[in-house]
């Protein structure tokens, strides 16, 4: 079993993807910005710590890493301003990196979006525009690392039950489920020969299992 830590771990994909990663026995760590938000990470069967990763060094990131086997990064901005958005999404994404470079030769999951790069398309007046500028930035210092790495682009996130199946050839963004997305996570967590690869996916007619092992 696998030491792994959620940065994000508040999240509503992060909360599905520790219970799953938890009940299969894995050692799950969740960061989480917010004191009071340590009994939800907890009731998942996660440890909770609180890090504040936007301020945080990439010395401090290191020490708070140690001993970890596999790193999500799960954590955003959520929208606000353009610096914040950056501040999170882009420098501590690569901080966060960086910090997991010294460990031994951990997994780095990086929880992206299906447009997500430099071609993102999205126009400068949108509001969405800096969080794209900002995954594209993080995705791409992720891909040139020397890490282990998955990117994971999910669709469009819904709440609707998890269905067990997913699209990995999709070509244009569709939906998928919260649970579904915590289960791709679980999955690759639990399946390291998967590095390097991207992972764009909606929902679709294909277990999940199969399809990401298509991939290998």
């Amino acid at each position: 079993m696998a030491a792994v830590t959620i940065i994000g771990g508040h999240g509503k994909v992060a909360l599905r993807a520790s219970r799953l990663l938890a009940d299969a026995g894995h050692d799950v760590t969740s960061w989480v910005r917010n004191p009071d938000h340590v009994p939800d990470v907890e009731a998942t069967g996660a440890t909770a710590a609180v890090h504040d990763a936007e301020s945080m060094s990439t010395e401090q990131m290191a020490r708070a890493l140690a001993g970890a086997d596999v790193v999500v990064w799960s954590a955003g901005a959520g929208g606000g301003s353009p610096e914040r958005t950056r501040a999170v999404d882009h420098e501590a994404a690569v901080r966060s990196m960086d910090a997991a470079a010294t460990l031994a030769d951990p997994l780095y999951v990086m929880v992206s979006y299906f447009g997500a790069g430099s071609d993102h398309g999205v126009p400068q007046d949108n509001p969405f525009f800096a969080y794209a500028e900002a995954k594209a930035a993080a995705d791409e210092h992720l891909r040139g690392s020397d890490l282990r790495w998955v990117v994971l682009g999910p669709s469009t996130l819904t709440d609707e039950p998890g269905t067990g199946q997913v699209d990995v050839d999709a070509e244009e963004s569709g939906e998928v489920t919260r649970d579904d997305v915590a289960a791709v996570i679980a999955h690759v967590v639990e399946h390291p020969e998967l590095a390097g690869r991207t992972i764009r996916f909606n929902n679709g007619d294909t277990p999940i299992a199969e399809a990401l092992d298509s991939l290998v």
